[in-house]
């Protein structure tokens, strides 16, 4: 009856362990979206709308960390309009703002060709909405860390 006492005060010491060492290794704070800056609009090739900006992010964290993943939806006026994919492998250091440069191709068909083709060129003012995540690895435990944010532009073609 000891030896099995023993062996389960074994087994349950170990899962102990490996519980604190993995929930150590997750952040304490999430990273923040802090906003998109530096947005300009261009044609590539085929003259369609090319969305590049740099996201920027905080890590308000005591532990440096690596990003692996930005994954975005674009929302302008309420409409898909653009999807950020990205697969990195960035160094993230501890206790700073960081910038992901990003681009995206924007769908014009949910806004309607014509019409913002002409608000592009005036220089009309957009709500824009961003929504999505990122993926974080901290001593190789990888987080999603979710975000939106929101926010008026006037975007000009």
């Amino acid at each position: 009856m000891i030896i099995y006492l023993n062996k389960f005060v074994a087994r349950f010491l170990v899962a102990v362990f490996v519980l604190l060492a993995t929930f150590s290794c997750v952040p304490k704070e999430e990273v923040v979206f802090k906003g998109v800056q530096n947005i300009s609009i261009e044609a590539n090739q085929q003259n369609e709308p090319i969305l590049q900006a740099e996201a920027l992010f905080y890590n308000p964290n005591k532990v440096r960390m690596k990003l692996k993943e930005i994954y975005v939806d674009v929302l302008v006026n309420g409409k898909p309009s653009a999807q950020v994919r990205q697969n990195l492998k960035l160094s993230i250091p501890a206790e700073s703002e960081f910038s992901v440069p990003v681009a995206a191709q924007l769908s014009l068909k949910e806004l309607g060709l014509l019409e913002t083709i002409v608000n592009l060129l005036g220089g009309k003012k957009y709500d824009i909405q961003y929504a999505g995540y990122v993926r974080i690895a901290v001593h190789g435990v990888t987080v999603k860390v979710p975000f939106t944010y929101q926010e008026q532009l006037r975007l000009k073609f």
